[in-house]
């Protein structure tokens, strides 16, 4: 029965790192839940799937980086946070970091100040908004001040 149950899950989980991209934290609290909270089993069948390669934290954060650098507009800052937040290695996020391109990264801070600045040109504290947009959006601050200063003048 048990066994029965590990093939179910391993399969079902195999299913799910087929379609999309998933960390080792995600799958281990899945199979933790499946296993109704028998660690031994979770951490069984992760490494099995790390063994198989259906799950690669290095894959996992360097499409991570990518998507929601180039998609979402958010900094290298915002993705280290997001990525260590999932358990990820400082090494590895640093290496899925790399993958990101500064200068598409730069040019993505030049749009979105750019287009906030359109909507907050007439405010008195619009470089202090400019800068605090920025930075929540995950950017570091020398490249921000830098951007917000070419913007306003």
């Amino acid at each position: 029965m048990e066994q029965e149950l590990y093939n179910k899950v391993l399969a079902r989980l195999q299913a799910l790192c087929s379609r999309q991209e998933c960390c080792s934290s995600d799958i281990y609290r899945k199979a933790l839940k499946a296993f109704e909270g028998d660690e031994e089993m979770a951490s069984r069948l992760l490494e099995s799937l790390k063994n198989d390669r259906f799950v690669d934290d290095l894959r996992y954060a360097s499409a991570y980086a990518r998507e929601k650098s180039s998609l979402s507009g958010w900094g290298r800052v915002k993705i280290a946070y997001m990525l260590s937040g999932k358990g990820i290695a400082r090494d590895t996020v640093n290496k899925a970091l790399d993958d990101i391109d500064s200068g598409a990264a730069g040019s993505r801070l030049e749009s979105l100040l750019a287009a906030k600045y359109r909507t907050i040109s007439e405010d008195p504290q619009c470089r202090l908004k400019l800068l605090r947009y920025a930075l929540g959006r995950g950017y570091g601050y020398d490249e921000v001040k830098d951007a917000v200063e070419r913007l306003m003048h």
